[in-house]
């Protein structure tokens, strides 16, 4: 391994240190034209999803290997499954020239409503820090950095930039850092803060939680932003937030006159310098002599085990499931042939996978030996879908006659990213009310009904639960997810995943649901009773518990 030659804090000038905490652009370090090495960051935790720009100024996401959710992953409970997943993740980076993932997320599945509760591992901090730092172990084997986030209490997208969270220390503590801690055993080389406020003040400027992050969980890496998060970029510096991203002009020039009127000092500069150096040349040793280990094939492999060991049986009367051979089954639903959108919910998550859309009819006609009709709508001119992926059949009343034909019906329903996604919250817990109706419209003409839910957060089942014979928790699966389902409903392979999160009996069943929230505070009144903790003295409360999870 060669030795690199390492430029200190004493050789750069005021003026570059100030810009080393303040980035280049959105995704990367100052290199001061070659005086230093720079690192690039990019999205997201279910793979790579790095902007492009043309020769026309167009950006587009170049193809990637689209995993399954990071709450998908957890169901598996596999920690080398998650060590593996990093791994795959970190060929992905170097095919593109990318240092640093951001991921993976830890933050506390707190309320089922949380619009990016995909992008988590788990309502229990131990399960999140452990699957979290078996991801970080394997990204960072393979060269590329990991980037732990969001620090802290980061757990709703209501007014997300305001909002402050308000929680005591003991909970801070057992529940929100716990994650954090467990998972920098690992060592990531750097950290995000959240966007939100924590007991009053902005994550971006909390030193009191990142001298916890520091002193007692023997993080060493940089801290940096998540992005346009920064109020103050001296009051976020003095508090030892390294970097900003993106960069602000308005933000480097207080900065600067700052320094300049001693309201932040040299050694404060330096101090926030000297980690993004050690981050930037870690990241580049770290790098040397690893080349891709995986080919694509054999990353969508990992991501079809994935998918396969995180879906979750929920019910299973009669034994309908596994398919019978010949067995004359109907599909109905896009989510049978998901669109992008459907993989995983909006933000950072949003892959450009490397395969065409899988068809799970297409695969249960070579599995079972007959031929299978797929309907994506229903009739009464409605359709099983999200906004935005309605595709109109041309015999809409196809659909009722199918199901009447068939030995099992087989409805693939869910949310996808229209109704998952970052920046908003979900605004309850049940399906579209096209897809409730269908589902219970197509039970009552065969009761033999298999529901197939594809979501990243839990679903209130109880409109239809009742009147079908088994459901099966897909979450959000990946590109090869149709084809793990497949092998799962056939009985090619059994049911393994288990529940990481609580599924209330519905929203108001839920510990969060009569705690206070307005457009500045959310208080977390419930305290230590989290998930299974609060449902554990409450079990009137929780349809489906944590850990729970059928099997043949």
């Amino acid at each position: 391994m060669t030795k690199m030659k390492k430029i200190t804090v004493a050789e750069l000038s005021a003026e570059e240190k100030l810009r080393l905490l303040c980035c280049d652009g959105w995704w990367k370090t100052f290199d001061f034209d070659g005086k230093l090495p720079s690192v690039e960051v990019s999205d997201g935790p279910v793979g790579l999803r790095k902007g492009r720009t043309d020769e026309k100024g167009e950006t587009t996401c170049p193809k990637s290997v689209y995993y399954s959710s990071i709450q998908t992953l957890a169901n598996t409970w596999n920690e080398r499954l998650a060590e593996q997943m990093g791994e795959c993740l970190a060929d992905d980076c170097k095919a593109e020239g990318i240092d640093i993932l951001l991921a993976p997320g830890v933050n506390i599945k707190r309320h089922p409503l949380n619009g990016r509760n995909f992008e988590y591992f788990s309502e229990d901090p131990l399960l999140a820090g452990r699957m979290a730092k078996s991801y970080i172990f394997g990204l960072q084997s393979q060269g590329i950095g990991a980037c732990l986030k969001h620090f802290c209490c980061n757990n709703l997208e209501y007014n997300r930039f305001e909002q402050s969270s308000e929680v005591d220390e003991r909970t801070l503590r057992e529940i929100y850092y716990l994650p954090f801690e467990i998972a920098c055993e690992a060592k990531p080389v750097s950290v995000m803060s959240a966007y939100n406020r924590v007991n009053g003040r902005y994550a971006s400027e909390n030193a009191k939680g990142f001298k916890v992050l520091r002193e007692e969980f023997g993080f060493d890496g940089a801290i940096y932003s998540d992005w346009e998060a920064v109020r103050d970029r001296t009051a976020s510096a003095k508090a030892g937030l390294d970097i900003e991203f993106p960069y602000n002009d308005n933000n480097y020039k207080k900065l600067l006159k700052d320094y300049e009127n001693g309201k932040i000092t040299e050694s404060q500069i330096d101090a926030c310098a000297e980690r993004v150096l050690n981050m930037v040349y870690r990241c580049k040793q770290m790098r040397q002599g690893k080349g891709v280990k995986r080919t694509v094939e054999e990353r969508l492999e990992v991501a079809r085990k994935i998918a396969e060991e995180g879906m979750v049986l929920l019910k299973n009367e009669g034994g309908i499931l596994p398919l019978k051979k010949r067995a004359k089954a109907a599909i109905f639903g896009c989510f049978a042939k998901p669109e992008r959108g459907m993989l995983a919910g909006e933000g950072s998550s949003l892959v450009n996978p490397v395969t065409e859309n899988q068809d799970l009819a297409q695969l249960l006609e070579e599995e079972l030996g007959v031929k299978i009709p797929f309907e994506t709508m229903y009739y009464y001119d409605r359709v099983l879908g999200t906004n935005g992926y309605a595709h109109y059949a041309a015999k809409p009343m196809n659909g009722r006659n199918n199901a009447a034909a068939a030995d099992v019906s087989i409805i693939c329903a869910g949310t996808g990213s229209f109704i998952e996604s970052e920046a908003f919250d979900r605004k309850d817990m049940r399906l579209p009310e096209a897809q409730e109706k269908a589902i219970c419209d197509l039970a009552e003409i065969n009761p033999n009904t298999v529901v197939v839910l594809f979501a990243g957060s839990p679903v209130d089942v109880s409109a239809w639960e009742h009147k079908v014979k088994a459901i099966v928790y897909a979450g959000f699966c990946g590109e090869r997810g149709i084809q793990a389902l497949c092998g799962l409903i056939c009985g090619k392979v059994n049911f393994s995943g288990k529940l990481t999160e609580s599924f209330p009996a519905n929203y108001e069943a839920s510990p969060v649901a009569r705690g206070y929230i307005d457009t500045a505070v959310t208080r977390y009144g419930e305290g230590l009773d989290v998930g299974y903790r609060y449902y554990d003295r409450h079990p009137e409360g929780v349809k489906y518990p944590f850990g729970f999870g059928l099997s043949y």
